[in-house]
């Protein structure tokens, strides 16, 4: 993977370019509608491993280097002695198995052509450990030309981890979308005009606080990836330049909203994303649209 602990974590691609991509396509599963296309991959936990827009023949988005990367939940707690990229690392149960390769079980699953429903056990990211009280769910539904995704992690476990960044969750592009936009300024949610990052070639993790709960990776050509994320106010982000580029490749483009939250017994958290491929424009207009039913709903209750 791989992402935060505390403050930031300097990622280690040396350590990870040994290690294979995730599941072939044999364990990929696919839900689709006329403009949409998305796929899990059920080697890594039902992690969301593909995502297209049929009109723009660019193909799939996401990147799926190893099962660290993905659009998946992933979640840290204490110091537990484990060491990931000769580092030492902590509690780090994710969704998609461990950075040596090893797939994270599937418990169940519920596929229909445009929905599909997963429950799989998390894995510790570092050692490898299969952690059967630690269980994520996730329900995807195609929904014109976004996909809506709900995630949930529930925690059955007895120890009391310290209040760590979350990854809410973890978003991993194809390394072609080069631009990271969102909106940080005073007027939100006013089509006032984004912030850019233009110049993000280090592997180093940097923080902002976006006012409008959006943020997407935009390519040459005009068109990308973003994310609408009403649970979280913080973002976390960092692009991975390399030579090995693509859907599999170690180049990637990663945010991830965050919020701070302790695991303890009886832990449970969910929360839902929106996923939209096209311009900057269309992204933002499509996230606008779902801000503004949210709005209006919460002020009909």
């Amino acid at each position: 993977m791989k992402h935060i602990a505390s403050a930031a974590v300097i990622l280690a691609y040396t350590a990870l370019c040994a290690f294979a991509e995730t599941g072939t396509a044999a364990s990929i599963v696919f839900i689709e509608n006329e403009q949409i296309k998305l796929g899990m991959d059920m080697s890594s936990g039902g992690g969301i491993c593909h995502f297209e827009d049929k009109a723009d023949g660019k193909g799939n988005r996401i990147n799926r280097f190893d099962r660290g990367r993905l659009i998946q939940q992933s979640y840290y707690g204490e110091h537990d002695g484990s060491i990931w990229a000769e580092k030492p690392w902590l509690w780090n149960p994710i969704q998609g198995g461990d950075y040596k390769g090893k797939p994270a079980p599937v418990l169940e699953r519920k596929i229909e052509k445009d929905k599909a429903y997963v429950k799989s056990v998390g894995v510790h990211w570092a050692s490898g450990e299969v952690l059967n009280d630690c269980v994520f769910e996730e329900w995807i539904t195609l929904e014109g030309v976004t996909a809506r995704i709900k995630f949930k992690f529930t925690y059955s476990g007895n120890a009391e981890h310290p209040a760590r960044h979350q990854e809410l969750p973890a978003f991993f592009a194809n390394s072609g979308m080069t631009d990271l936009y969102f909106y940080d300024g005073e007027k939100p949610w006013t089509n006032d005009t984004p912030k850019v990052r233009k110049d993000l070639k280090e592997v180093r993790n940097e923080y902002a606080k976006p006012t409008e709960n959006w943020a997407a990776y935009i390519g040459a050509d005009g068109r990308g990836i973003g994310l609408y994320f009403p649970a979280s106010d913080e973002i976390t982000y960092y692009r991975c330049e390399h030579p090995d580029k693509g859907e599999t490749g170690v180049a990637c483009s990663y945010f991830a909203p965050i919020s701070t939250l302790s695991i303890k017994p009886g832990f449970t958290f969910e929360y839902e994303i929106f996923v939209k491929i096209g311009t900057l424009k269309e992204i933002r207009e499509k996230f606008y649209s779902l801000h503004s039913g949210a709005a209006a709903a919460n002020a009909a209750n």
